[in-house]
C-alpha cells in the first residue's frame, strides 16, 4: 500500500500560475515558483517578529516536478527554529493540477529571514 504524502507546515499562499510565467513549452519557470517561496517566507515571518524581514539566505533547492500553466501553486511554511534576529523556516512548494484535486510535491527548501528594526538593522525577534 502507498502512503499518502500531504505537505507539512501552514498553508500560507495559494496562486494560479498563468502563461506569463512560462517558458514556450509551458512548464513554470522556477525563479518564479522560488519567488512565491520567498513571498511566503516574507508573510510567515514577518507574522511572527510581527514587523519588517529580509531575506537572508535560501538553502538548497531542487525541483522534482515541473509545475505546468493553470495549476495552483500552494506554499506551505514552517518555522523551525528562532534565533534572537533570524527565523529558519521549512517551505514546501506542491502543485494543485489543473481542475483535478490531485497535489504533488514540486520543491522545498529553508529559508533564513532576519526581523529588522525601523532603521533597517537586525532586530531580536519578540518572543512568542
Amino acid at each position: 500500500m502507498n502512503a499518502v504524502i500531504k505537505p507539512n507546515g501552514e498553508l500560507t499562499l495559494r496562486t494560479l500560475a498563468m502563461p506569463g510565467d512560462a517558458n514556450a513549452a509551458g512548464d513554470i519557470f522556477g525563479g518564479w515558483v522560488m519567488a512565491q517561496m520567498d513571498l511566503s517566507c516574507g508573510i510567515r515571518a514577518a507574522e511572527r517578529a510581527r514587523g519588517r524581514v529580509v531575506t537572508a539566505a535560501v538553502k538548497e533547492m531542487a525541483f522534482a516536478l515541473p509545475v505546468k500553466i493553470g495549476d495552483t501553486l500552494c506554499i506551505y511554511t514552517d518555522i523551525v527554529s528562532v534565533g534572537r534576529t533570524s527565523m529558519t523556516l521549512k517551505v514546501e512548494a506542491w502543485a494543485q493540477r489543473y481542475l483535478s484535486h490531485v497535489m504533488e510535491k514540486v520543491t522545498d527548501a529553508i529559508f533564513v529571514m532576519v526581523a529588522l528594526d525601523g532603521s533597517g538593522k537586525p532586530t531580536p525577534v519578540p518572543a512568542e
